[in-house]
């Protein structure tokens, strides 16, 4: 069954049986208040305006039996697989693998590392474990994807012009075809959004393809979920 959504730049088709939803690093240091990215001095309100529409997105998803994926940026707990430049970038106070308000910041196991409670994975849904921005670097995404007959991602999470847009880059390279929902997408910097989804669209989509979650939702043969 395919379903054609309204998207820029042109309408985009799926089939919700050889499409994933990809979660990208909804993680408690990137979200909360206190965590990593508010240590940065951000504000993690702007991120925070992702959960609800990500809650339906995800929720209708399910529903129609596509398959879910999440992933979580973060290291081994002794670090062997960050690189020392990635550890020393910005001289912070605070930085990867020091303690924070949620544990040892972007370390396995931690409790910010972990995915926020909104958004808690599904029985059997996988959660990948990435050491870097793109989320086929270094784990086997691309496997799983393969291996279930994948071609399409709806691509969510945070940020946007960095691990969100790293992964669709990579997905663009090993041939699948990406929808960004743009409410379900955030950034720190909202001009930083605003452009990263622009360049995804850009010159008849050369990264992929953007919509609003509402314009998915709207095709999803599925009853409507409320979220409380």
């Amino acid at each position: 069954m395919t379903i054609s959504v309204p998207a820029a730049p042109y309408d985009f088709e799926l089939d919700p049986a050889s499409t994933a939803l990809v979660i990208i690093d909804m993680q408690r240091d990137f979200l909360y208040p206190g965590g990593f990215g508010s240590l940065l001095g951000n504000d993690v309100a702007l991120l925070q305006t992702t959960i609800a529409p990500l809650q339906r997105v995800l929720a209708a998803a399910r529903a129609a039996g596509m398959a879910v994926i999440h992933t979580r940026e973060g290291h081994r707990p002794d670090l062997t697989d960050a690189p020392p430049a990635k550890l020393a970038r910005g001289r912070l106070a605070c930085g990867i693998g020091d303690p924070g308000p949620f544990g040892r910041i972007l370390v396995r196991g931690e409790e910010g590392h972990d995915i926020i409670d909104e958004l808690a994975p599904a029985e059997g849904e996988p959660v990948l474990d990435k050491p870097g921005k793109g989320a086929f670097y270094a784990t086997d995404l691309e496997l799983l994807l393969r291996n279930r007959g994948i071609t399409r991602l709806v691509v969510t999470g945070v940020t946007t012009e960095v691990c969100v847009h790293t992964t669709v880059r990579e997905a663009n390279d090993r041939g699948f075809e990406c929808l960004v929902l743009a409410d379900c997408v955030g950034s720190y910097f909202p001009e930083f959004h605003e452009v990263g989804l622009k360049m995804i669209a850009a010159q008849g989509g050369i990264f992929g393809w953007v919509a609003p979650s509402a314009a998915l939702l709207e095709q999803l043969p599925v009853p409507t979920t409320t979220i409380a």
